[in-house]
């Protein structure tokens, strides 16, 4: 029998109970068909990339099926009838997942405080820190925590902009001529007295 892999994604305003009562209702919907859920889980109410049907959060769930593509398109089409399904996928896999699934383990680090990750700043430098978040340097030298950033701006030079010319470097400007019309005498545009 072919094996599927199949997320649904629940408006945020139901509660998890409801959303239990729609798992085992779609888990009802695969038995009658003649096949089998062999894992369910609930990811829990996360939040949304973009807004659907007005929600910035669903409730996630996961169920894996083993049944016929019958059931499968029955199940799919009560879930687009349902009010509370925002969006669902199903994925046909060659070998379901015994173990817990990636989003459950997840769960599982960040219950246990586990290592977080990502560029934080400190002794190891890198992105996002500060109160402000943004770049904080920490490539080299000291961290980007102590006092300010890593990359500091040059003292001035010393007599001035005495630095030798670049190359498409004009140097100063001279100073500009005073205003004058366009007249042919080359006159002022003061009054002429």
């Amino acid at each position: 029998m072919p094996l599927y892999e199949h997320v649904f994604l629940a408006r945020q305003d139901v509660s998890q109970q409801q959303v239990e009562t729609l798992t085992k209702e779609f888990t009802d919907v695969i038995t009658e068909g003649g096949g089998k859920v062999t894992k369910t889980e609930y990811w829990g109410l996360k939040g949304l990339a973009y807004k659907i049907k007005k929600s910035r959060k669903a409730h996630y769930s996961l169920l894996n099926i083993e049944a016929p593509s019958a059931a499968i398109a029955e199940m799919e089409r009560r879930m687009g009838l349902s009010t509370d399904i925002l969006r669902f996928l199903t994925l046909r896999v060659d070998e379901l997942e015994t173990e817990p699934s990636v989003m459950m383990r997840k769960q599982d680090r960040d219950e246990r405080g586990g290592d977080r990750g990502g560029f934080r700043g400190g002794d190891c430098g890198g992105f996002r820190g500060g109160d402000r978040g943004g770049f904080r340097g920490g490539f080299g030298g000291g961290g980007g925590g102590e006092g300010g950033s890593t990359f500091r701006s040059r003292p001035p030079r010393e007599g001035g902009d005495s630095r030798p010319p670049r190359d498409g470097d004009r140097g100063p400007r001279p100073p500009r001529p005073a205003f004058r019309d366009n007249k042919p005498d080359g006159g002022n545009t003061g009054s002429e007295g």
